[in-house]
């Protein structure tokens, strides 16, 4: 039997649930009290759009320029890097670490630009919104942590503990594929914001301020074209470590091609970074090559060989670069003097312990090496690899090993 208090309980029980239901829905409608808000005009779709069509170009073109850096270090058997064009390395180095810190100013701007959708209300609105703020914030997290270390790799400044190299490369996947879905989402917004003019909710010549409505202040055109300017400067001011005319104006580069104490070439790591001063000079020193046919070579009869001259860049991973003048014997010669040929893959070990010691050669990268004994004219110095050191052209600086003292032949 039913209780006669039954049907006022649920009444109750009704009226509790719709209060509660109202109370929640009033407050997903209106942020509480000091939630942040933004009300600046220099803000819109139409700067955002703008400003995420350079950053999206700048990361295609950093992300295409670093594999094939990273292909320096682990190319295919079957494909091997190739000897031409001998400037290939510097230019898409020198392409990708400028594109990289360009990348810098343009990320600043482009966060202000979305800065205020951080804090828009309710902060998700189900699922499918929650999935895309998530990708956004892989994005925005991933895509700064790499520009960051990025430019402390370039200052070669390493305050943290795991290989850069490799969170460099994977990390550059997880962005890309961050950034298409990204556009993929945005693709709509992305469509009307660089469709609409970006003074349109400025009829006009009407001027705002930053946040404000005072006359006389930054248009959303100003905002653009200042961006632009910063984003100029910096790479005005980096693109002479690559561009030799300009080296004068490369105030931010981390090396001035064109300021070299030492044989008119920067250096990267000394003899005495390396630890290899003391083996270098010994009047011991000889060069091994192991092949078919073994044999060593004294520093006197490495002098006597057959010399032939090149001019070829030093290219390396921070950006930098310069062309030299070498001279010394050709690699491959050893190498058929081994029983080795120009199908042979070759790996020069250097005395210095630990890091870039030894690095390998094949194709046509093998026919165009020289073991320099003279640089610019002038015997090696030991911080440029006296006695004997690789050049070889389109490859990176660091795996033109110093300081050689073996050669293996396969």
């Amino acid at each position: 039997m039913r209780s006669p208090i039954t049907p006022l309980r649920d009444r109750l029980r009704g009226q509790a649930h719709d209060q509660a239901h109202g109370r929640l829905r009033q407050l997903l409608q209106r942020p509480p009290r000091g939630w942040p808000s933004f009300s600046s005009p220099l803000r819109s779709t139409a700067v955002t759009a703008r400003l995420g069509r350079v950053l999206g170009i700048a990361f295609v073109v950093c992300f295409a320029t670093g594999l094939l850096s990273h292909y320096q270090y682990h190319p295919w058997t079957w494909l091997p890097i190739p000897g031409a064009p001998v400037w290939g390395y510097r230019l898409t180095q020198g392409v990708h670490v400028i594109t990289g810190i360009a990348c810098i100013p343009l990320i600043l701007v482009k966060l202000w630009s979305v800065f205020h959708q951080l804090f828009q209300w309710p902060p998700v609105r189900g699922l499918v919104h929650a999935a895309e703020r998530g990708s956004v914030a892989i994005l925005v997290a991933s895509s700064v942590l790499q520009l960051i270390t990025g430019l402390f790799n370039v200052l070669q400044f390493y305050p943290w503990p795991w290989d850069f190299v490799k969170v460099h490369y994977w990390l550059s996947w997880v962005i890309i594929g961050s950034l298409l879905l990204h556009v993929a989402v945005q693709l709509p917004k992305i469509r009307e914001g660089l469709s609409t003019p970006v003074s349109r909710s400025n009829p006009g010549r009407q001027r705002t301020v930053l946040g404000t409505s005072k006359p006389g202040g930054l248009t959303r055109r100003g905002v653009l074209i200042s961006a632009a300017g910063g984003v100029g400067l910096v790479v005005a001011t980096t693109v002479g470590q690559v561009v030799p005319g300009l080296s004068r104006f490369a105030l931010l580069a981390p090396r001035r091609p064109d300021r070299a104490p030492d044989e008119k070439l920067p250096v990267n790591k000394t003899a005495r970074s390396a630890g290899v001063v003391s083996p270098a000079q010994s009047p011991d020193y000889h060069l091994t090559v192991d092949g078919a046919r073994n044999f060593e070579l004294s520093l006197a009869e490495l002098e006597a060989l057959v010399t032939e001259e090149t001019t070829l860049p030093i290219a390396c991973v921070e950006g930098w670069s310069k062309s030299a003048h070498w001279r010394g014997p050709r690699l491959l010669s050893l190498i058929e003097r081994a029983g080795g040929s120009r199908a042979s893959h070759v790996t020069v070990h250097s005395l210095q312990k630990g890091g870039y010691n030894s690095s390998t050669l094949t194709g046509s990268q093998l026919e165009s090496a020289l073991l320099a004994t003279h640089l610019n004219g002038e015997r090696l110095s030991l911080d440029h690899g006296y006695p004997l050191r690789l050049i070889a052209a389109d490859r990176s600086g660091v795996l033109q090993t110093k300081w050689l003292t073996r050669i293996e032949v396969r």
